[in-house]
This record gives C-alpha cells, structure tokens and sequence, in this order.
C-alpha cells in the first residue's frame, strides 16, 4: 500500500488511509492531492482520493478518479478493495464482490479484502462462498475467535449444523480450564448457549441436555438456559421434569402464556385447536383454580381458563374476570376478549353477563350479587364494552345507542370518539367517522396515537390533503412529508395509496406503493452492519434468528398490499394508458407546421420548470460539515408521481413485483388471481392456466376463482385454431388439463356456472359471479345475469354459531354488486334499485345514501342541533354522527359542509 512511493509520499499515504478510517475527509482530500502533484497518475493515490470524495457525496467525481487510479495501476489489490467499497456504499454488492475477488488474485492473503468479502457474501446468502472466504480468515488467523465462529456460523447457515458443532466443540478445545475471565463471560455463555441450540435442531437432544447441564456453571443467562432445558426435556419426554421446570419459570413470570402452554403440554392437557372432553376440562379447571391462588396477581392464570370453560362455568369465571377490568378502567378489555368471540355460545353469554352488569349499576350502583357500591366510571366502560361488541356481532344501531349513553356519561374521554368513529366505519359512514375521530384528535393534541387514527379514518374516506396536512404535525418542521418517509410510515404510505387508486390518480398512488417497496428494500440492507457486529459481540441465537427473518421479509402483509396495490395500478395504466401516450397520437395526426408550434411550447415550458428547479435547489442548498461531508436537503423532483406513469410497458413492471408476491406469498389466493389478470393481459395462456389451478388449490369455492376459471376456458374456446407447432403443443396442453378440472369434467361452461349456482344459492357474491359470467359466456342473456342477482335475499345466517344470527349481506360485497350492474352489465336502472334496496339494509353508508349517512341532507336536518357555546360562533353538527366538543375551535371537515344551515 504506497509502497512504489517515497518515503515522504508514502507517509502522506497512510495519513489518507488513516484519515479515511476517522472520517476526517477534508485532511485526506489535502494529503492526496499533496501526493499528486508530484506523481498524478499514482493508481493508488487517484482511487483513495476518489474513496474520499465519495464520502462527501461527490459521487461522479469518485466513480471516475476510481476508475482512473484502476486504469493506472490495474495489478493493484488497493484499486481493486477501493472500487469495491466504491460498488459496496452504492448497493451494488455483486460487482462488490467482483472486485474483491480480483483484489484477492493480487493478495490471496489480505484478511480486509476476505472480511469485507465475506460480510457481502453473508448480506447476499452465496453461502457456499461465505463457508470458503471464512475457512480462509480462520486458516490465516486461527487465534482470533471472531474466526473460530465466523466459520461455525457459516456451516449452520450453509446447513450443516452438525460440521458448526465440531467447529464450536475445537474452538473450546483451545482454551484453558479457567476460561473465561470475567470480561468475556456473557459472549462465551451466549456462544454455548447458541451450540446447545444447534444441537437441538440437529435432533440431538440428550446430547444437548448433557452438554447444557455441564456448562451450567459458565452460563449466565439463566432464565434462557431454564427456558432451553425445559424444552429439552419436553423433546425427551421426561415430563415430569419439565413440569416441574414449568412451575419455577412461572413463579419467575406468572403472566407469560408460553409457560402456561408448556404446562399443560406436560400434563397431557393441551389441544392446538382448543377441544377437550369433560374430563380433561375438569381436570384443566382445577389446575388453574389452584395456579390462582398461588399467582393471585396474575391475569393470564384468570384469562386462560375462559378459553376452555363453557356455558354456567364460564359464565361465572367471565364476571369474575370483566369486574376488575370494569372497576379500574381498562380500555383494552374488549380486545382481550375478542378471541372468545370465535367460541359458538360465548358472546350470547358475554352479552347477557355485560347486561345485567349494566342494569344491576343502574339500579343499586353496583355489580350483580353485591353490596359494594362501585365508582361512576364502572357505568361507562360498561356502555364501552357493550358498543364494541354490538359492532362487532354488526349491530350498529345498538352499538351507535351504548356509545352514545357512555359519551353521555363521561364527553371527555377520547376512547369513546375513537370507538364511535370505528363503528361508523363498519357501518359505511366514512366521513362522519373521520370527523368523529377528528374531535377526538382536537380533544387531546399532544397524542400521537389519536393522530394516526384520525389520519387513517380521513384517508379511508378519501380525504387525503386534509389527511397530509393532520400527520405531518408529528413532524419535524421543514420537508416534513420527506419526514414521513425517512420515518418509514407504512401504514400511511399504504393507506394513502389505497385511497388515491380508489380516486383514480394513479401516480400518486403508485408513488406511495413503491414507497413501502422501497423501504422493504432499506430494511434488508439495515441487516449489513449486524454482519460483523453480531459475531464480534457473540448474540449468535438473536444473529440466526435475524437472517431468517429477513429471507421471509417479503412474505409479510404490508409487503403484499404494496406490491399488490402497485400491480392493480399497471394493470389499470395498461388498460387505460395515461393522457400523455393519448397526446402524443394526436399529435402525430397533425400537420408539421403545428407539430413544431407545439414543440416549441413544450420547449419553453420544459426550461421554465428546470429554472424553477434550480431556484427550488438554490433554496435547499447543501451544507458542508468540518469533516467535509456534503449534508444536502432532499428535493422530490417527482412528487405527483408524473414519471411513475411514463413507462414503456406496464405489465412489465407489474410483473417484476408479482413474481415477489408469487415466491413469497404463494398461499395468497390475492397473488394467483393478480397473476392471472396479467398473464391473460399478456397472451400467456399457460401461466395464466397455472394461476387458476393455484387458485383452485387454495379455495375452490371461491366466487373469484369461479370467475378466472370460466373466463379462462371462455378465452380458450374462443382462440383461432392452432397453426404453428408451438400454438399446437399449447392447445393439447389445453385440451388435457380441461378435464382434470372437476367442474368442467364432461360438462359445457354454461353447465358449469349453473351447478356453482346451485351449490352456492344462498350467497350474494357467488351469485354476482355467476350473474357475471352469464353475461360474459352469453352476452344476450344480460337481462337473466341481473334478474338473478336482484333475487338474492339477506337472510339471516350463523356464522359458526359464535355471534348468533346475523345479516349474511355484506356492505362491501353489495358495493361490489353495485358496480358490477353499474360498470360491467351496464345497466343504471338495476343499479338504481340495488342502491335504494341497499340503503335500507345500511341506514349509516354513505355510498348507498342510507337515511342516516352524513351525505343524506334530508336525514341530517330532523338531527341538527345549534351549539351556541363555539367561541362565539354558531356551529351546526349532525349531533348523531359525530358530537362537539365544548371546545368548538375545531376546522370542520370537507364532508360536513352539507350539513350546515345557512
């Protein structure tokens, strides 16, 4: 390094090096130059320069002196590291690596270059590779321990758990009796700690727990190493032990569930999905009753019992258990419970047992059977209780009535707005529920929590300027929505998103999707640091654990509806191309004279947007640290998402994030029903085929995977006869797969679509898709596919006999029937009598303009009410949908204009 150098120069050299490593960029920019005045085409010398230069953002000037110093000195292992780091700080890990192994052809031996290799062969899972470079830093440095499980890590990592044993067990093999000294006793316990563990996944459990029980002593973290034996001896099956292990855990923790689980387990008492015979209830009955009086404190000892009693039993155990919640306040119980909702018979308990709650305080101002008088609040939770869970059986002029006697009760808890706006969600009223949960927001302006809420009511009911201007309150001031996404808000981002494809701006919605993909992106590359960190700091358990969450990263819900939500946007983009593809037809069809009249507008326009630019720049004009490093603002030069819309071929795009849905959310019925939407778009018959098969694996029954099969075999008859070999090895493709579908097997489509009929009579979404597919197989029966739909019933059904009879129609289902007789079957009048048969059966929805929605005018003149005390002012409010505050200082929203008297 510098070595054809002087001895003077040679130092400068260092000193650049040196100056790198602290991050004093300004005095390493000043010795390479020192170095260069003397010997300019120093290969070595130009490429540290440019390593620097990158430091301080100047990325093209340090890609070229790079290239240059590379150029000049090409048998250089230094140009060849420094080009790398260059790939490296730019993402570019593959021609990273490319670099370091012709760094190491130089150097074989250079342990930087095979560290820094190994980190982005970790970063990048070339495994294989990762087991070689770090064999070669143990062969080099056998001393160093970070090598010893650097290369053990590899071979679990590469799996070959057994080979990472043998590893760890001869690294032990070269340290002393007295190992380790004090300072080092929480890494050598977490590494013997990680072995264990690595044994256990190999099935070589009674090994495990001898090696576990000898190194007890040099183990420190005991609570993990009673949680690893325990699971050990449930693996042996010596349960006896276990149990007993069991109850010490639970007296270190009564309140974990996992411990809990484990206990019965050990017993012979647990079932996955939560059935047991008489017997084992009872015995399960008495084991908690005597967990509960030695954990008196404990709510988990209390909770758990709920999942397996039932009728009186439960009942009893439920008022036990509501009535501390109920005393003390505790908002979240209503989220506890929920789970039992799923239980046949135990919300009609849960109902009855909060009822005679509620009458017994009204009454004698205490709980049933008792004589202590409660405090006024125990009333309200109450009413809270009870409107949650009448919202949820989709109740919503019950659960409308509780909140309103809780708000009645007690106006200034937030909690009760927040709920109320909730159920007007449920119940279709968008922007009366986005208005409710804006007063709750102005009730209390320093929450963050309440904020996001009101923010994500608003954009549901697509009020997204509004919506911006609420969340960015909670930001740093200046470029504060850049703020929101530095700070990675997904939630808003997507929701965002959502709204403005349902408003059909297609580049903003596009812009907020990518977002969240892009931000995906950032949290893989977040894993790089802990590469090294990890091992040097021996947290090997957490290490593995962290690697194989980010390899199913992608596979997680935000993910999807983001990648999902930007494939809906191409799809409709190919289906409807942009204005500017429109234009430019239109202006190939004009005569040139005109054609160079609108250049030259465009022209002028383009300089005038790049001057306004450049002042925009100017405005955000970097700041240079001491160091040297450029902190420059960043400029959105595309904030409508104008350039998102301005591709060559959207479904190509689309399909760039669809094979991510496809190989990390395979079991979505969502990802194989997107697929055949684009392969149909595309002519790719056979992946179109292979998407109805998937759908047909996952759900069968399902109205969506009806509508792809009879629209696939549709498409398929109606394809010209086959001519070249390759159209005829598709169509006996075709011709034999037909019948492995047992739907089609031996009958006609039109066939087909009857018995779907048959089997599914009773529900409106099956019969919107075979109205549709009626219409779609025969056109001239359009008049049948509606007939059909408007004699669809909402009966009354039970779901799983868990929340009693209820509707079966479901608003976003009728929305969807809605539009289908709107848009597809084109016919105003039928949709006009499914609104008006819709807005009987939900009075709240908006979209219907049901007799109690905030857009129904009618309706929400008989609920005004004046409100005189508003600083003066008079403020009319729909006191039904969303009550004032005394405050009255509130901005009313877009939506609520239609309800003020003049």
């Amino acid at each position: 390094m510098g070595a054809s150098l002087p001895p003077k120069e040679a130092n400068l050299f260092k000193l650049i090096v040196k100056s790198y490593e602290t991050k004093q960029y300004k005095k390493g920019l000043k010795a390479a130059d020192a170095i260069l005045k003397k010997f300019p085409d120093h290969g070595e010398t130009l490429s540290m320069k440019g390593l620097t230069l990158n430091c301080m953002d100047r990325k093209s000037e340090a890609y070229e002196l790079v290239r240059l110093g590379l150029k000049n000195d090409l048998k250089s292992h230094v140009c060849w590291h420094v080009y790398g780091l260059l790939y490296r700080s730019d993402r570019e890990y593959r021609e990273a690596i490319k670099s370091y192994r012709n760094a190491l052809k130089i150097d074989p031996d250079n342990i930087e270059i095979l560290r820094d290799l190994s980190l982005l062969q970790a970063q990048m899972r070339d495994l294989s590779g990762f087991v070689e470079t770090r064999q070669q830093l143990l062969t080099l440095k056998p001393n160093h321990r970070m090598n010893w499980i650097g290369f053990a890590v590899a071979h679990h990592l590469n799996f070959n758990a057994l080979k990472a044993v043998d590893i760890l067990e001869a690294y032990e093999g070269t340290l002393e009796d007295d190992y380790p000294p004090d300072n080092e006793r929480c890494e050598h316990s977490e590494m013997l700690l990680y072995k264990i563990s690595v044994l256990e996944e190999c099935g070589l459990v009674q090994r495990a727990l001898e090696e576990l029980h000898k190194k007890e002593s040099k183990i420190i973290d005991k609570l993990s190493y009673k949680e690893q034996q325990v699971s050990l001896l449930e693996k042996l099956g010596l349960f006896n032990d276990a149990e007993e292990l069991y109850m010490v855990l639970l007296s270190m923790n009564p309140d974990n569930y996992r411990y809990y689980e484990g206990l019965q387990r050990c017993m012979r008492l647990y079932s996955v999905d939560g059935q047991y015979s008489s017997d084992e209830i009872c015995q399960l009955e008495a084991l908690y009753e005597s967990l509960s009086k030695q954990y008196k404190r404990s709510s988990a000892v209390k909770r758990i019992p709920l999942d397996f009693l039932s009728a009186e039993k439960f009942r009893v155990a439920a008022g036990h258990y509501i009535r501390p919640f109920l005393s003390k306040g505790i908002p979240s119980l209503f989220s506890d419970l929920s789970p039992l909702y799923d239980h046949p018979g135990k919300a009609d308990i849960l109902e009855n047992l909060f009822l005679e709650v509620e009458h017994s305080i009204k009454t004698t101002g205490g709980f049933p059977g008792s004589v202590d008088k409660e405090p006024p609040p125990t009333l309200l939770w109450a009413f809270f209780y009870l409107s949650q869970h009448y919202d949820r059986r989709g109740l919503y002029d019950i659960a409308l009535k509780k909140i309103d006697e809780a708000i009645e009760h007690t106006p200034t808890v937030i909690d009760l707005y927040l709920v109320k706006s909730r159920t007007l969600k449920h119940a279709g009223d968008l922007a009366a529920a986005a208005a409710l949960a804006d007063e709750a927001r102005c009730m209390d302006l320093a929450d963050r929590y309440v904020n996001s809420q009101c923010v994500k009511r608003m954009l549901q009911s697509d009020q997204v300027v509004l919506a911006e201007k609420t969340a960015v309150l909670f930001t740093k001031d200046g470029e504060q929505h850049n703020n929101l996404y530095d700070m990675q808000c997904m939630w808003y981002e997507l929701a965002s998103g959502e709204s403005y494809l349902r408003q059909g701006d297609l580049g903003r919605a596009l812009k907020k999707f990518l977002s969240v993909e892009k931000h995906y992106a950032d949290i893989t590359e977040d894993q790089f640091d802990f590469h090294a960190y990890c091992l040097r700091k021996m947290t090997l358990r957490t290490y593995v654990e962290m690697l194989k969450f980010q390899d199913r990263l992608h596979s997680y819900p935000y993910f999807h509806k983001a990648a999902a939500g930007a494939i809906k946007c191409y799809l409709k983009l190919y289906d409807s191309p942009s204005k500017s593809s429109a234009e430019d037809e239109e202006i190939s069809k004009l005569p040139t004279s005109q054609k160079k009249k609108l250049r030259q507008k465009q022209r002028k326009a383009e300089a005038r947007a790049k001057k306004e630019a450049e002042v925009k720049e100017g405005s955000n004009a970097p700041t240079v640290s001491k160091s040297g490093k450029r902190h420059a603002k960043s400029v959105d030069t595309d904030p409508h998402g104008e350039k998102l819309l301005q591709v060559e071929d959207p479904l190509m795009e689309a399909t760039k994030y669809l094979k991510l849905l496809q190989k990390h959310s395979s079991n979505s019925l969502e990802t194989h029903l997107l697929s055949f939407e684009v392969y149909m778009r595309k002519q790719k018959i056979l992946l179109a085929l292979q998407a109805v098969k998937h759908m047909q694996r996952l759900d069968a029954d399902d109205p969506d995977t009806h509508r792809c099969l009879i629209k696939f075999f549709h498409k398929v008859e109606t394809i010209p006869a086959p001519v070249t070999d390759t159209e005829k090895l598709v169509c006996g493709v075709l011709e034999a797969e037909r019948p492995l579908f047992s739907q089609l097997h031996g009958k006609s489509l039109v066939e087909a679509n009857t018995l779907f009929l048959e089997a599914h009579k009773d529900s409106l979404r099956h019969r919107a898709a075979v109205a549709e597919m009626i219409f779609v197989t025969e056109p001239n029966k359009k008049d049948e596919a509606v007939n059909l739909i408007e004699e669809s019933t909402n009966n009354l059904v039970s779901l799983n006999g868990a929340l009693g009879s209820i509707k079966n129609w479901r608003l976003k289902d009728c929305i969807g029937v809605h539009t289908l007789l709107e848009s597809t079957l084109n016919d105003h009048s039928a949709a006009s009598r499914w609104k008006a048969r819709c807005a009987e059966y939900f009075p709240y929805s908006s979209y219907f303009e049901g007799k109690h929605s905030s857009v129904t005018s009618n309706s929400a003149n008989h609920q005004l009410q004046v409100t005189t005390e508003n600083g003066g002012g008079i403020s009319v409010v729909n006191q039904r949908a969303f009550p004032v505050a005394s405050n009255g200082n509130v901005e009313k929203l877009e939506a609520l204009k239609n309800l003020v008297i003049q």
